[in-house]
């Protein structure tokens, strides 16, 4: 969750803030395709209700225009400009080519700027610059947390922020009207206004974490600083646009209940991340489900019905079993959907008010209903790392591993090679594996255990005749399990008769490889495919 980079930052100019008229949206900001986070602390997919929060404002198609706006104090924000180079899964061994962002972060307390943690990942160089062309200054990444999208940057040189005015923040409201600000390249500020029209929990676009969101109508202007943009309320910051649909003129915004969580857990260090149950429940609205469970006829008792339970998560050691029936959570009454009364948003999921009004390491009381009987139990929430996961739902900043068999590509199965197949990647990606990340919940309970890919070969003396397989789980090689690419060293050591029986869950159920001939042919396949390594199992 921390690391460090080098990062140039440079002033923005005092000029006053005046509005323009938007004409386009920024491409850079179109929305990803929701995921699934498995095992979920969220309802699994045909029984989940729709998202909860404050209900859509009435006037929420409605864009406002832009108003005059002029703001007499030290400047607030800053543009930063990314280069980002991720590492190519199709081809595990390098990275692609770089490609540049530019955005616009929000000055915090302490010398900090804020921006999302998207905009940072996988980043090479980092530069804040000002519209003016100003002084450029090193920084670094101070935090990052890819799950909440948010990322702190800090300047080397404390002394060049004292120009700056640091942001107080803001809850905003549906109804409420924001102002998201861009930058013109000659230092103006456009200041875009808009309506807030949904304040709800759904998920974020690289974990699909179940945090609060906002909602919001208006019109952005095309800018090539338009990546991350502040959102503001009376001069104070409301949150930081994550995500901006063209279509609808809709923008996704990390709150400032989300923001201020993190930088709390920032200030306390170590940093913990945001924390969940490690567990999966459905709504309890069918009344045969509830007469069965012991609820009362008629939805006069909410309540939502366990459906799964991590192992060794925090309602695992807390005694909570697949089956009880939670009823409130730190006194808070549970609905029949899984929400609870927020006093600021109405109905919200009771992820908000685990994961946001609570921190990891805090203890909740729970009441569940059990066979008929009430009982209380106390959970110590906690953050799940992404590594935990058998399908790891990023790897971001770090290489992924591989090894090459002879010309097999073998790999572990993750989202990010997942999202190899593009935006659309749910419906694109081979069936098998998008399922398998879907219900990994389900499906792989064992701790440690990951799922190992022939991800594709690279035709080769040794891999004659195999040269169009691709997308197989690999479940044995040489008569031994393959729980995780670590494993397959190991596996390889038991050659029998000099050669290598790998088998798949698929077809063919099996081929065979000469292990003297891959390791004669070993120097020829770097050559011809311009191979740095072999294999990375670290």
């Amino acid at each position: 969750m921390r690391t460090s980079l080098f990062v140039c930052i440079s002033v923005l100019t005092a000029a006053p803030l005046l509005a323009q008229t938007p004409v386009a949206a920024p491409a850079a900001v179109e929305p990803q395709p929701p995921g699934s986070g498995a095992p979920s602390d969220l309802p699994p997919p045909g029984g989940a209700p729709a998202p909860t929060g404050a209900q859509p404002a009435p006037n929420q198609a409605l864009v406002v225009p832009p108003v005059a706006a002029k703001l007499d104090k030290k400047p607030s924000v800053l543009r930063v400009n990314v280069t980002n180079q991720p590492w190519d899964f199709m081809r595990p061994w390098g990275k692609r080519p770089p490609y540049s962002r530019r955005a616009v972060g929000a000055v915090l307390p302490g010398n900090r700027v804020l921006v999302t943690g998207e905009l940072v990942a996988n980043a090479n160089y980092l530069e804040l610059e000002a519209a003016d062309g100003g002084l450029k200054v090193p920084a670094s990444i101070e935090v990052v947390d890819y799950e909440a999208n948010l990322a702190i940057l800090k300047a080397d040189d404390p002394k060049f922020m004292d120009g700056f005015e640091p942001m107080e923040f803001t809850s905003a409201s549906v109804g409420d009207t924001v102002s998201i600000w861009q930058l013109e390249n000659t230092g103006t500020v456009l200041v875009t206004n808009g309506s807030l029209t949904t304040a709800e929990v759904s998920r974020y676009p690289i974990d699909d974490s179940p945090l609060l969101v906002y909602r919001a109508t208006a019109s952005l202007q095309f800018r090539d600083s338009s990546f991350t943009l502040p959102v503001v309320k009376e001069n104070k910051l409301a949150g930081i646009i994550m995500r901006y649909d063209n279509a609808t003129k809709s923008a996704e915004i990390v709150p400032s209940p989300v923001i201020e969580h993190f930088l709390k857990d920032v200030a306390k260090p170590p940093y913990r991340g945001f924390a969940r149950i490690g567990l999966s429940f459905s709504n309890t609205r069918d009344p045969q489900l509830r007469r069965y469970i012991g609820l009362k006829a008629g939805g006069t008792v909410g309540g939502v019905y366990v459906t799964d339970v991590l192992k060794d998560g925090p309602s695992d050691r807390a005694g909570i079993e697949s089956g009880d029936v939670i009823l409130k959570i730190d006194g808070e009454a549970v609905d029949q959907d899984g929400n609870y009364s927020d006093p600021a948003y109405g109905k919200l999921s009771i992820m908000h008010l685990i994961g946001t009004r609570h921190f990891a390491g805090d203890t909740l009381k729970f009441s569940i209903l059990r066979k008929g009987e009430v009982k209380e139990v106390e959970v110590r929430i906690a953050r799940r790392a992404p590594e935990s996961y058998a399908i790891e739902p990023y790897v971001i900043d770090k290489a992924p591993r591989f090894y090459v068999l002879g010309g097999l590509v073998l790999q572990e199965l993750s989202r990010q090679f997942l999202k190899e197949w593009g935006a659309d990647w749910v419906k694109k990606a081979p069936e098998e594996f998008v399922f398998m990340d879907r219900q990994q919940g389900d499906l792989f309970k064992e701790p440690g255990k990951k799922i190992v890919i022939l991800s594709g070969v690279l035709p080769s003396s040794a891999t004659v005749g195999y040269e169009e397989l691709h997308q197989l789980v690999v479940t044995k090689i040489n008569g031994m399990s393959i729980d995780k690419l670590a494993d397959v060293p190991a596996a390889l050591a038991q050659v029998t008769n000099g050669l290598h029986k790998i088998e798949f869950d698929g077809e063919p159920s099996s081929i065979y490889l000469d292990a003297a001939a891959i390791t004669a042919g070993d120097p020829a396949l770097m050559s011809n495919y311009r191979l740095p390594l072999l294999k990375r199992l670290d």
